[in-house]
């Protein structure tokens, strides 16, 4: 596993294709593979797919496509071949000469000139035809909530077995990490090493490891200047930094036998979902990491919303039965 850190590799394409190489060489063949790729079908997300088909030489694509949309033309070995895509050339069209005299246009490819190299697949073209099936702006809204929700999960892991009241982040008790044993890195923008503590504080982590050993010259952070490519063994929120015994205090459900073998913080552009931070009960006074005395002018700031309530869409469908 490896953390990317953001949503969408629309910034960062070349990243994004070096993640999928790592994460791909570490595939015995011993087993299928099903290889779940990205909606960005569009501009430089279709031809990032093309490299990625031509990099990992899939037995089999399934295209799913949507119901009166004509946008994406089929996937099939022959368009994979000829089209380039964002980094990977694709084969030079053919040289065509024209048949038949009538109005139809019929292409053949001359000879000599057949497409050898082309990849082998079997292209399984699906049109789903339920209701609102890839309805556009819903997919991103229906991703984030969906994406909150695996994180609130995952956190759930730091709750007690017993059934009961779930205890805020604040009380619970985190592992204590010195500034020197791991290297830190902003994955999705550039940070001054003067308010690096700042964007890490309170924020969700990935836990890496990196073969390089840690080696700190001073009684500050280790920083990386490059965003490394490597494994991920799971993931943290930094709930306090203590600059006088220089230590970060993280809350992570992470084994720590596996604990021992990270030396990285990746801090990415993912956010802790927003009613970890407003929903803290039991809290006397201000509550941790949320102020309303603050200038939102600042660039980079921003509010966090308490949606309090939910309409529920309805939609009516027809039914064929009585």
């Amino acid at each position: 596993m490896v953390y990317y850190g953001q949503t969408s590799c629309e910034q960062d394409t070349e990243r994004y294709l070096d993640v999928v190489k790592y994460v791909f060489g570490s595939y015995k063949k011993e087993v299928p593979l099903v290889i779940n790729t990205m909606g960005w079908v569009k501009g430089e997300g279709l031809l990032l797919l093309i490299d990625i088909i031509r990099l990992l030489s899939p037995s089999h694509i399934v295209q799913m496509d949507v119901y009166d949309w004509k946008a994406m033309a089929p996937l099939t070995p022959e368009y994979v071949h000829l089209t380039p895509g964002l980094y990977t050339k694709g084969k030079q069209q053919a040289k065509c000469k024209r048949m038949g005299t009538s109005g139809a246009e019929n292409w053949k490819p001359s000879e000599g000139e057949g497409d050898a190299l082309a990849p082998e697949y079997k292209l399984l073209y699906v049109h789903p035809e339920f209701p609102r099936a890839g309805v556009a702006g819903e997919a991103r809204v229906h991703s984030g909530i969906l994406r909150d929700m695996s994180i609130l999960g995952y956190l759930g892991q730091l709750q007690s077995p017993d059934i009961g009241a779930v205890l805020p982040l604040h009380s619970l008790v985190p592992y204590q990490v010195p500034f020197s044993a791991v290297a830190l890195r902003v994955i999705h923008t550039d940070v001054a090493p003067t308010n690096i503590m700042y964007a890490v504080n309170a924020s969700w982590v990935g836990l890496c490891r990196i073969p390089d050993e840690i080696r700190c010259q001073t009684d500050g952070p280790v920083l990386l200047t490059q965003t490394p490519v490597c494994d991920c063994l799971g993931f943290g929120i930094v709930r306090g930094v203590e600059m006088e015994k220089k230590l970060y205090h993280v809350l992570t459900p992470v084994p720590p036998e596996n604990l021992r073998l990270v030396n990285c913080l990746l801090l990415g552009n993912i956010a802790i979902p927003n009613c970890v931070l407003v929903g803290q009960q039991g809290v006397e006074g201000e509550i941790p990491y949320v102020t309303s005395d603050y200038n939102y002018s600042i660039l980079g700031s921003g509010k966090l919303k308490k949606k309090k309530h939910f309409k529920r869409r309805e939609y009516a469908f027809e039914c064929d039965y009585t």
